[in-house]
């Protein structure tokens, strides 16, 4: 039995589903069955029961999850110490850092591959989504979180991993901080002051619309800038305001204030090149994707 049969079978077994484990290890649902039943043959007993909504473990694959778990991490940790013995450096993945992306994003990246890359490190490059999509077809970085929607270059694939609610930023001071909600009426005659189209124009082009079907009137300010930007220049401005996360508030100066009975949200997605080869990114990229499954990646 093959190390790689040992990990397929336990991401069947954690999952209790072919489909999702397929997606965590970016394989086809058909190729992964057949190594299963390949194990199971060599075994000579089944080792999951297969049902309408996914499967569970025979008494045989409980004791199978259990020792290769421990022959997994036995092996993992043999890679890692051979590789320091032989003064070579681990795996390592480069990672595209989106500006202002949720703190818990990237930790859950740099989890994956400690968890799953023996001996592998984690480099991380900043900027924007026109940034990081620039930075993949160059082979600059191996995996870049962006904001969607996103029109990615050729050999470029990405997929969402997940949502924040969006609502107003504004100064403390603003005559609508007021309020614990804002409805359509508030924002009219507005300025609304956003980051610069060009570092992600379909995202910029989707917040101005969203913005426009809660009132026509707001206003599109001449100025443009980053969040970080956004915390010294809101405070000065009373009757504009930006969109954001409720993280970007630092109250009294800044408040954030939800919208009423229309959200607003925000998308990421990690993004790869297509067929890239960097085994960190092979072990990394599928858990990520996997994840979404079990509704981890909910903001």
């Amino acid at each position: 039995m093959e190390l790689r049969q040992m990990r397929y079978f336990v991401a069947v077994a954690e999952e209790l589903h072919f489909g999702h484990a397929a997606g965590r290890l970016h394989i086809s649902t058909p190729t992964l069955s057949q190594q299963i039943k390949a194990m199971e043959r060599e075994i000579g007993a089944p080792l999951l029961i297969r049902h309408s909504r996914g499967v569970r473990l025979t008494p045989a694959g409980e004791v199978l999850l259990r020792t290769a778990r421990e022959t997994l991490r036995t092996a993992d940790h043999a890679i890692r110490e051979t590789r320091r013995a032989a003064g070579v450096a681990g795996p390592m993945l480069r990672f595209g850092l989106l500006n202002g992306v949720p703190p818990w994003l990237p930790e859950r990246v740099e989890e994956l591959v400690t968890e799953l890359v023996p001996g592998g490190r984690m480099t991380m490059r900043g900027g924007t989504t026109a940034d990081q999509l620039r930075m993949l077809a160059n082979g600059e970085v191996d995996l870049a979180l962006i904001r969607v929607p996103a029109t990615c270059p050729p050999g470029v694939r990405h997929m969402e991993i997940a949502t924040e609610e969006l609502g107003a930023l504004m100064s403390g001071d603003s005559p609508l901080a007021a309020k614990e909600f804002l409805g359509p009426g508030d924002l009219a005659g507005r300025e609304l002051i956003l980051f610069a189209r060009e570092f992600a124009p379909e995202v910029h082009d989707a917040l101005v619309a969203g913005v426009r079907t809660m009132t026509a009137e707001v206003t599109i300010s001449e100025s443009a800038m980053p969040h970080a930007q956004l915390r010294s220049v809101l405070p000065l401005r009373p009757e504009a305001f930006s969109l954001s996360s409720v993280r970007a508030a630092a109250p009294p100066e800044l408040v954030w204030r939800p919208f009423q009975g229309r959200s607003m949200t925000i998308a990421y997605a990690a993004a790869w090149r297509s067929g890239a080869r960097n085994p960190a990114l092979q072990a990394v990229l599928p858990a990520l994707i996997g994840s979404i499954s079990k509704g981890l990646m909910n903001v």
